[in-house]
């Protein structure tokens, strides 16, 4: 992958609003070559979406449960985790997978309108997998920062002492 190709995508993971003009300009590029580029990211699914981090916790009659489930599988044969991980993306209500170190192989973010809805999905669908041999819920109480954005508002310094080694 080139450079400005990277250059493009690191623009466009800070602000995905960012208009192709501006990328432009601020590479030193032409609007042209930048759209070209960008279009081949996205033919070549190097760019995969565009999204919006929203505060709903601001939103006015808009409540919204998180939970992270921690998922111990039995891998299949021959395709390891990936077919497990597969069948639980495929559920609308799986937000995320991935697979990790640990106690745990996969870690899955879920979302719903309410704990119910949440717990009715792990006890019905997600738990009932043959490969699933346990769960663990977590469910997010708050948000503090998000893929890089602090999603708090700091209207007071802090007024702790600054402690350093």
């Amino acid at each position: 992958m080139k450079g400005i190709e990277i250059d493009i995508l690191k623009l466009i993971e800070k602000n995905a609003n960012l208009e192709v003009e501006k990328i432009a300009k601020l590479l030193g590029k032409s609007i042209e070559e930048i759209q070209e580029l960008i279009d081949s990211l996205e033919k070549k699914k190097v760019i995969l979406g565009y999204s919006t981090l929203i505060d709903w916790a601001k939103v006015l009659d808009v409540e919204e449960v998180t939970a992270m489930v921690d998922v111990k599988v039995t891998p299949a044969r021959g395709v390891g985790f990936d077919k497990v991980a597969e069948r639980i993306y495929r559920f609308p209500e799986v937000k995320a997978v991935y697979l990790m170190s640990g106690a745990y192989d996969l870690s899955v973010s879920v979302k719903g309108d309410t704990m119910t809805e949440i717990g009715h999905f792990i006890s019905e669908k997600l738990s009932t997998l043959d490969s699933v041999l346990s769960t663990t819920t977590h469910f997010v109480l708050k948000r503090y920062k998000h893929d890089g954005i602090i999603l708090q508002d700091s209207d007071e310094d802090d007024k702790r002492i600054v402690v350093s080694p």
